[in-house]
């Protein structure tokens, strides 16, 4: 007998020994620390037979509650901020560029093209907001060309997908192109807070440890441009309650904004939104494709 026998001693150094073989050196990597890691998990807490049958029962539930509208394992990675670390260590920008932050579950269809001044809130619900910005490279040179995609919720919490019949199709969505200076603006609605969906084992997790399920308000935003990384990130209202507790830990600082009011009749006629109405201002920065 050649091999090494499993003691729980050793139990990490056995498993782990078992895809020496593995021809792609990747994913030989990724198994080995994944065993060594998770063995360490089961030693330190002494996991119990019962703890383990419940955990095998919640990811059972995990899996039987996606379907092609919901993933419920991409809402357990975000809740446990995998999802943000996996995305902030894949766009690291060295502060030259935009900080990225999760796509997130409702990204599901594609944004109506839009022309640019165009009104995204097809429901005539909500604080009216006029949304401007620029895009440019790390060294502040305008993008010209660059496509803007936008989602976002109504003034009720909900994106379009998870109110059919009740939101127009589309609604709070477009793509835009921006002008010769990088330029883009366009009509919306100031975001609202709201929850994640926690009717699902994920929900279930955070009632049991005192969480709540709510995300910031705030709008998505994924730019991009021939020779540039595209940027898929969010921007987040400055007085919305729960900055400081997202259930997917997707605030970062540079990415809050103020939304203030503005109160001028002649202005608000001249950008077709009723008076008053809020102003949100974002530019966005990309980094070359060749540079890391």
């Amino acid at each position: 007998m050649s091999g090494e026998l499993f003691s729980e001693e050793r139990s990490a150094e056995v498993v782990a020994a078992s895809f020496a073989n593995t021809p792609d050196p990747r994913l030989r990597q990724v198994l080995t620390s994944l065993v060594g890691h998770l063995h360490a998990f089961v030693k330190d807490v002494e996991l119990t037979e019962a703890e383990w049958a419940v955990a095998i029962d919640f990811l059972t539930r995990t899996g039987h509650t996606s379907d092609a509208v919901r993933q419920e394992f991409i809402l357990l990675s975000d809740v446990l901020g995998v999802s943000m670390l996996v995305e902030t260590i894949n766009h690291r920008t060295g502060g030259t560029s935009t900080e990225s932050t999760v796509l997130g579950p409702f990204h599901m269809v594609q944004s109506p093209p839009r022309r640019l001044g165009d009104d995204i809130a097809l429901d005539g619900k909500g604080t009216p907001c006029l949304v401007s910005g620029q895009v440019t490279g790390p060294d502040g040179e305008p993008l010209a060309g660059a496509t803007v995609d936008v989602w976002q919720t109504n003034e009720d919490g909900f994106y379009d997908v998870q109110q059919p019949g009740i939101q127009p199709p589309g609604n709070l969505r477009g793509l835009f192109t921006a002008d010769e200076q990088g330029r883009f603006w366009f009509r919306s609605v100031v975001p609202r807070f709201y929850p994640i969906p926690d009717d699902g084992p994920v929900g279930q997790l955070l009632a049991a440890t005192g969480r709540h399920p709510n995300r910031p308000a705030h709008l998505h935003f994924i730019a991009d441009a021939p020779g540039y990384r595209p940027v898929t990130t969010h921007v987040f209202v400055a007085d919305s309650p729960y900055l400081d507790s997202d259930a997917v830990f997707g605030v970062k600082e540079s990415l809050v904004r103020e939304v203030p009011e503005v109160d001028d009749p002649a202005r608000a006629a001249e950008v077709g939104l009723a008076n008053p109405f809020r102003t949100l201002t974002f530019d966005l920065s990309l980094l070359r494709e060749d540079r890391a």
